[in-house]
């Protein structure tokens, strides 16, 4: 694999903070931008959807997705799904 600098405009405070989360997750902010390209490949499309709203808890959206969690259409469909569980 041939490797090249790939040069960008970004803001510093943006870059910082991208920096300090990936670093607290064990990489730095070139492996990140590598997973991040690999994914949209491997998937043909942005890895997340993008939205004008506030998506909140990621892993929750993330599972909601993936079809990792059970679709409910009323509250009285998440209160027999609680019970059922029981």
């Amino acid at each position: 694999m041939t490797e090249l600098r790939l040069n960008m405009i970004i803001d510093k405070e943006l870059k910082e903070q991208a920096e300090e989360l990936y670093l607290d997750l064990g990489m730095d902010l070139s492996t990140a931008i590598t997973i991040f390209l690999k994914q949209s490949i491997r998937e043909q499309q942005l890895p997340f959807i993008p939205s004008r709203e506030h998506m909140g808890n990621f892993p929750t959206q993330y599972s909601a997705l993936h079809g990792t969690t059970t679709k409910v259409f009323s509250v009285g469909g998440v209160s027999e799904d609680l019970n059922d569980e029981n």
